[in-house]
C-alpha cells in the first residue's frame, strides 16, 4: 500500500491502531491529535510524523493537512477519526457537552472532508474515510447526543459520496460497534456479546483503503442485523433491546470509571 494517509484523533484507540496497521502495510502515515504529548509519543513509537490538530478549527485542520503533505507528499487518504462520546440521560446533557460533541464529531468531519476534497478533486483521485459508528443507525437510551452526531456523519458521508463519485474520489463511512477504547469506559457490554478491539476496526479500515466501498460495519454481521431489525415493530425492538441490556447500558454506568475520560474530553485534550 504505497499511499499517503493522514489520520485524526490518532494518539490512541482506533486511530492509533489504524496508523499502526496502515504503516505495516507500507503506507506513509501522518497522525494528528489535539493532545500534543500523546501524539508525539505515539508518533515516536511508530516512527512516523505526529502533528497537533484541533479539528474544531478550520485553520488548525488546514495547517495539519498542509504540514502532512509537506512531510509525506500529496494525501491519498484522509481518515476523519477524531470523536468524543458523552453519555447519560438526555436531560442531563450540558450545553457545553452538546456543542463540543457536535463541533468535534460533526463539524470536524465536515471540515476535514472539505479540506481533503479541495486537494483531491483537482487531482482526480483520493479517498476520504469518516469513522462514524453503529450508533449512527442504532439508537440507544443514554446516547442521544452521540447518536445524533454519528447519524449526521453517516448522512453527510453518503451525500458527499454521491456528489463526487464520478470525479475519481471515494468517500466512505466506517461504522464500528462497541469497541474497547476509552469511549466505553465504565459501561457494560451488551449481554452475550463481546466488544471489538481497536485492531479489528483498523483492519477493516485498511481493507477499505485497498477496496473502496460506500460503507462498512464492524463486525460485518451487525450491519445486516441492524437494518433488518429496523423493520421490526417497536414492541419487538424494545424487547430485543431489553434482552441485550441496550436499554440501560448508557444510563446505568460507573461514573467513577469514566471520570478521567470525561475530564479529558471536556478539557480539550
Amino acid at each position: 500500500m504505497s499511499k499517503v494517509i493522514a489520520i485524526t484523533g490518532a494518539a490512541r484507540g482506533i486511530g492509533l491502531a489504524t496508523a499502526r496497521a496502515a504503516k505495516a502495510r507500507g503506507g506513509t502515515v501522518v497522525i494528528g491529535d489535539i493532545d500534543e504529548a500523546a501524539v508525539k509519543a505515539a508518533a515516536d513509537d511508530l516512527g512516523i510524523t505526529g502533528l497537533v490538530v484541533d479539528v474544531t478549527s478550520r485553520a488548525s485542520f488546514a495547517a495539519f493537512a498542509d504540514r502532512a503533505e509537506d512531510e509525506a507528499g500529496p494525501l491519498d487518504v484522509l481518515i476523519n477519526n477524531a470523536g468524543i462520546m458523552p453519555i447519560g440521560p438526555v436531560t442531563g446533557e450540558s450545553e457545553a457537552d452538546a456543542r463540543r460533541c457536535i463541533d468535534i464529531n460533526v463539524h470536524g468531519v465536515m471540515t476535514g472532508t472539505k479540506l481533503a476534497l479541495d486537494r483531491m478533486l483537482p487531482r482526480g483521485r483520493g479517498h476520504v474515510i469518516n469513522v462514524a459508528s453503529l450508533a449512527g443507525i442504532l439508537y440507544t437510551p443514554g446516547l442521544a447526543l452521540y447518536n445524533a452526531s454519528k447519524a449526521a456523519v453517516v448522512a453527510f458521508t453518503e451525500a458527499t459520496r454521491l456528489e463526487v463519485r464520478d470525479r475519481g474520489v471515494h468517500v466512505s463511512a466506517v461504522l464500528p460497534s462497541f469497541t474497547n477504547t476509552e469511549l466505553v469506559a465504565g459501561t457494560a457490554s451488551p449481554a452475550g456479546m463481546r466488544n471489538c478491539e481497536p485492531e479489528e476496526i483498523a483492519a477493516a479500515i485498511v481493507e477499505l483503503i485497498g477496496r473502496p466501498r460506500p460503507q462498512v460495519v464492524v463486525p460485518k454481521r451487525l450491519g445486516t442485523q441492524t437494518r433488518l431489525g429496523a423493520l421490526l415493530p417497536d414492541r419487538v425492538r424494545r424487547a430485543v433491546a431489553r434482552r441485550y441490556g441496550l436499554d440501560r447500558i448508557f444510563l446505568e454506568y460507573d461514573p467513577a470509571a469514566r471520570k478521567g475520560y470525561d475530564a479529558r474530553i471536556r478539557s480539550g485534550t
